[in-house]
């Protein structure tokens, strides 16, 4: 659902993503490793169509980002790091507004809207203002805005930060449904325990460049760590890149 060929970009003389492919296939969820600055953000960007590469091929569902933007678009679900939400809406509101940017069936929204947000448990705050919920429901209400229009493949980036364990657990359950129902996720994330929990396929980048993929095992495999948890097979194919912010956040 998800294809990215030969991706480059760069910022002036600096290669930011350097020759980046990767998969999803549908109902994959795909982990997206490396330490701060080695080029996740920036392709996540680039795939959701908010960045323009400088080569390189982006499929969504079968459309070429760069000949079919609404349509690639239209079959994507993008959860943002930093997600803009606006706080003098409600709920139901923002995610009205939501369903208006799609397009969606108006005889439809209600219904979906009222689906989601239980699903992401907001269902008691549907009519109250974003802007007295706490982090983590603004976080769970960009979440359930990502998968309002059914999205065939959805693109998450950092999606634990600030939750608390229930919603970490809620979020966890809520992305296995999505795959199960056939929904390719790509998923950035710096907390080795999560990719190693929920992932189907991994891969590592490292300043700018895929430099392993493949299930857990294949990766512990490769790092030669066949028992190992995820922390240590990351630091020894990375070199130890990224072990200070590793350590911290795991």
């Amino acid at each position: 659902m998800i294809t990215v060929e030969h991706l480059v970009k760069r910022f002036g003389n600096f290669t930011a993503v350097d020759d980046v492919s990767i998969d999803v296939a549908s109902g994959q969820i795909h982990g997206f490793l490396g330490p701060n600055g080695a080029g996740k953000t920036t392709t996540i960007r680039i795939i959701a169509g908010l960045l323009r590469p400088d080569a390189g091929r982006i499929l969504v569902n079968g459309h070429d980002l760069a000949i079919e933007p609404e349509a690639a678009k239209a079959a994507l679900g993008f959860i943002p790091d930093r997600p803009f939400i606006y706080e003098k809406l409600t709920a139901g509101e923002f995610l009205r507004f939501h369903a208006g940017l799609y397009g969606m069936d108006e005889a439809a929204i209600d219904d979906r809207i009222r689906e989601m947000l239980d699903i992401f448990e907001l269902g008691k705050w549907q009519h109250e203002l974003v802007e007295s919920f706490s982090h983590g429901m603004k976080q769970r209400l960009v979440m359930s805005a990502a998968f309002l229009h059914r999205p065939k493949a959805v693109l998450v980036d950092e999606p634990m930060v600030g939750l608390d364990p229930r919603g970490a657990r809620l979020i966890k359950d809520v992305f296995r449904r999505m795959s199960a129902h056939g929904v390719a996720i790509l998923m950035s994330t710096h907390t080795l325990e999560v990719a190693e929990e929920m992932c189907d396929r991994i891969s590592i980048i490292l300043k700018g460049q895929i430099i392993a993929h493949g299930t857990v095992e294949e990766l512990r495999a490769m790092a030669g760590t066949p028992n190992d948890e995820l922390t240590p097979v990351f630091l020894k194919l990375t070199g130890g890149s990224g072990l200070q912010e590793i350590d911290e956040i795991v």
